[in-house]
Formats: C-alpha cells, structure tokens, sequence
C-alpha cells in the first residue's frame, strides 16, 4: 500500500505531518511525502488560519478529488487545520473524500486505514525537511486572546510537551543527523506554564544545548509580553549553539489597534523592546510579522506603522493583509471595512520599504566571512544559509563553485562578494579564515 501525504500550511503542520509518516512506515506502508507519485491513498494535511490558507488548501482538496474521479487514486483523507475548524461543511460539498479528521486525529487515521499505533516510536518521524535540519514542537495550542487569531479555535488551549518527551525527541533527531534544531510553538514565550507553572522556555534551551550533534538552535514564534530579554542574552552568551536570531511578531504599532488587537502591549513596549534586546544581544537578527487593513485603520495609523518600519528597520519582516475570521473577536465585533484594494496598496508599501531596507543591510556584509550551512545546490551555485537566516523563510548565500567541494548540511566559511534586495552572494573561503 502506498500512500502520499501532502502537507500544507506552517511548520507546526510539517512536524504533525512527519510524525504520521512514521506511523504509517511502522505498519509496512510505503510513504511520500507531497509527491507527484501515483499512490493507492492520499492524505491531505491542510490549513485553515487565513482565507488565502483555506482556499490552497480546498483548491489541493479539488485537485485529488478530481484523481480519485480518474480512478488515480483509490481513497482520498482530508486532516488538519481546515479539517478540524469546517469539515461538517465540507463534508456536505464535497463527497469525493473518504474520511475528514481533525489535528489531533492521528491515531483515529490510523484506525481507519485499519492500521496499528505504536507508542514506542513516538519520539521518531520520517523528515520531510532535508536531513540537516528540523522542527521540533514544544506544545500545542495557544491561551493568548488575539482578537484577530483563529489558532485557538483550531488548536485549543496550550498543552506543553514536557522537557523529559521534547529531549527524547530532539535526541532522536541528533542521532539522524540533524545539525540545525527549530524550535516552534503558537507561543514559546509561554513554554511550559501550563504543566510548570513557571516559563520554562531558557531552561529547555540549557538541556537542548546539551545534546550532542547541534550546531545551531533557532527560536521561532514568540510573544513580546514579558519575553525573557535578559536571560536570553546570558544564555547567548553562554552557549554559541544558539542562534541570534528570534522570530518575534508585532502584528502593529498603533495604540489603538494592538488594543482591539487584544495583544497585551503597546508601541512603547515594542520599542523598549528592540532597543532593549539589541543592546544586549548586538549580533541578533529580528524576524517579525505586521498586518495591515485591520479593521478601522485609518490612513495616519497606517503612516504611523510605516514609519516604525523605517525606524527600528526590522531585519527580517513579513507583511500580511487582515483576513476576517469568523468566530475570532475581530471578525464578530467589528466590520471588515477596509477595501482589499487598500489592503494590498498598504502591504505592497511596506514591503516595497522592507526591500530596501533589506539590500541596505545586505551591502554592509560585503567583504565580511560568515559560517554558513549548505542546503544544496542550484544552477552551478551552492545555497546556503547564516545563522541569521531561517530555511524557507529567509534570504541565501548563492555561493560560487570554486575549487571546494560543498556539501548539504555542512558548515563553510563564506565571503560576502555581493549583495541582492534578500539574498547575498559570496565564495568558500579557507576554513581557517573565519571571524
């Protein structure tokens, strides 16, 4: 029996995903993962946070049931987010897939494909990521009451993997070779307050560090409120394993807004924030996240957001449009009343700003070496990556092939030769010559 699983959505999906995967192999299945192979089953990991998320991901759920109609595949299930927040609607549309089972459903699939689950290799997965590098998932599920968020409706209240399960696992993925560890969470700040009762996040950064086999640990989605600037710094210091990097979203800057944003701060707060942490940590990297066309964001608290851009010049920066989420705060208290037209002229600006603040920094790297990780290569170029750079969401080192030979999930130093908007140039310098 064959069976390809395609994953769409974030990371937290991924390692969802990964983990069903092995599963499956245990019980003699042949796995893919988001293959074009042709397979007896297909299981489709979706999304469901934002509208474009949802309609990839009943676009990909259209695309299979038209298979199934050929007669390419045999039986057709749909997981996950979007599974989980509106099968009963779905499942009223759309008669072509066998069964719909929500984000926590993993063992109730197995059951259906009348497969076993095996406690024992719980700690395991099948990587769907190249070998060097993967996500760990520290706990499920979110307590924060983001007006906007729809997390909490998919995912439930945050449940905390204990450090004892997340060692075991993490273990597991140092003794398969990975070199690079990502941690990810709705909400890392908050790690472990649940079954703690206390923020536990720098004391599982300390046992990671531990761990044979990493090189680097990188911090995805954290939370600003009372996030733990001065501990991290010292821990920083004290383990070069860990990345300076944080992933850390604002979502705004206006008063106003991150009050009906519900998100606990204000602009003064993030402000203090990255100086604060910039002037402990000088080398960190920030990667952050703002929505613009929140409902009833006036021209000026959009300028507003525009010149916080320009000022605290983020590193790394994504910007989305506001997506009206219905069962969210947002999307029953207030009207969608920003046209998508000025949504998309606003998104387009910031990221426009975002481009040349990005080149700007990328040209004050010429000429300075970096220890880069190899992702693979590419018309006659290596990729690669800094610290400062998560995989997929950031920019690369485009590496020119010279007299070393490269490999996937080794370490180079590289010399910056040139500079793009978000990606940098360089060439393999003597190891010997790094800074």
């Amino acid at each position: 029996m064959t069976i390809n699983l395609v994953t769409l959505g974030c990371a937290k999906n991924t390692v969802d995903s990964e983990k069903l995967l092995r599963q499956l192999e245990y019980n003699g299945m042949r796995v893919y993962h988001n293959s074009n192979e042709n397979t007896d089953i297909v299981i489709i990991n979706t999304c469901g946070f934002i509208l474009d998320a949802k309609t990839e991901s009943i676009q990909t759920i259209l695309q299979y049931c038209y298979q199934k109609e050929k007669g390419h595949i045999k039986q057709l299930i749909v997981i996950g987010c979007l599974s989980e927040r509106y099968s009963n609607s779905i499942k009223q549309e759309i008669h072509e897939v066998d069964a719909f089972f929500g984000v926590n459903d993993h063992e109730s699939v197995l059951q259906f494909l009348g497969l076993s689950v095996c406690n024992e290799i719980r700690h395991t997965r099948v990587l769907s990521t190249p070998s060097h590098y993967a996500y760990l998932k520290l706990s499920e599920g979110c307590n924060r009451k983001c007006s906007f968020c729809a997390i909490p409706l998919i995912r439930g209240r945050q449940v905390s993997v204990s450090i004892e399960e997340i060692i075991k696992e993490a273990v597991a993925l140092a003794d398969a070779g990975v070199k690079e560890l990502i941690l990810i969470a709705q909400d890392l700040t908050a790690y472990g307050t649940d079954i703690y009762k206390k923020r536990m996040l720098l004391p599982l950064l300390s046992e990671l560090c531990k761990i044979q086999g990493f090189e680097w640990i990188r911090l995805h989605y954290a939370y600003p409120d009372n996030f733990p600037v001065d501990d991290l710094a010292a821990l920083i210091k004290e383990e070069r394993k860990i990345c300076r990097y944080l992933d850390i979203p604002f979502q705004h800057i206006n008063n106003r807004i991150l009050r009906d944003m519900h998100r606990g701060y204000n602009k003064s707060y993030i402000i203090r924030f990255i100086n604060e942490i910039r002037a402990k940590i000088p080398e960190i990297v920030l990667r952050s996240t703002i929505i613009t066309g929140f409902p009833g964001e006036t021209e000026d608290e959009f300028r507003e957001l525009v010149d916080f851009v320009k000022e605290m010049k983020i590193d790394r920066l994504g910007v989305f449009t506001y997506s009206h989420e219905e069962g969210t705060v947002s999307g029953e208290k207030y009207t969608d009343n920003i046209p998508q037209k000025i949504k998309l002229r606003r998104m387009e600006e910031l990221l426009g700003l975002q481009q040349k603040i990005s080149y700007k920094n990328n040209l004050d790297k010429i000429g300075r070496i970096y220890r880069v990780i190899i992702d693979g290569e590419e018309d006659n170029l290596y990729k690669g990556r800094t610290e400062y750079d998560s995989p997929e969401i950031d920019q690369e080192v485009l590496i020119q092939k010279s007299g070393i030979l490269m490999q996937a999930g080794q370490f180079y130093n590289v010399r910056i030769t040139g500079a793009m908007d978000f990606d940098l140039l360089g060439i393999a310098e003597d190891p010997r010559q790094v800074n």
